[in-house]
């Protein structure tokens, strides 16, 4: 696999514009080599957020570079490892997430709560992890063990948002 090298320098007092371009970078799925320096999967998923943290950079003042490389086997099976981990640990997160929203629903669902404004609240957050559940799997391009997990905890929740959602129209049909 192809890699790009980022790196950039800013002053210290940008720190507004290193800190936007730190997230911009983690956004993508960007890996920390050191301070100041990342690397990132070539293609078109990173290719814009990449942009963006340039853009951020030059905006701050500061001097970007981004280098094409082409790693040694070793050093792109310890990038591959490094990309995995954090892929790993952004669905581990995401099914902690999912493990609230379904706690939320059946709280709800146990109060008897079948109210439409609760209802659209349930249904926002369970968009929101299907935004974020989407947003993992354009970048997690080695296939993490916990993504099948992850999809699997994104279709519970929304049977339960299913569930909850029948309860709370059949609650309406007999107010």
């Amino acid at each position: 696999m192809n890699w790009r090298v980022f790196t950039y320098r800013m002053a210290a007092d940008q720190s507004r514009h290193r800190v936007g371009v730190w997230r911009e970078l983690r956004r993508i799925g960007a890996v920390s080599l050191q301070q100041g320096t990342w690397a990132i999967p070539q293609g078109k998923v990173f290719d814009e957020g990449l942009q963006r943290a340039l853009e951020l950079v030059e905006r701050g003042g500061g001097r970007p570079l981004v280098l094409d490389v082409v790693p040694s086997e070793n050093a792109d099976t310890t990038l591959q490892q490094l990309f995995g981990a954090d892929r790993e640990d952004e669905w581990s997160e995401f099914c902690a997430e999912c493990d609230k929203c379904e706690a939320e629903l059946q709280s709800e669902i146990d109060k008897k709560k079948f109210t439409h404004a609760e209802l659209d609240e349930e249904e926002h957050n369970v968009e929101r992890l299907r935004r974020w559940h989407r947003e993992i799997e354009a970048k997690d391009l080695f296939g993490s063990p916990s993504a099948m997990r992850a999809g699997q905890r994104l279709k519970e929740c929304g049977e339960l948002l299913d569930r909850f959602a029948e309860q709370v129209f059949e609650a309406g049909e007999r107010d």
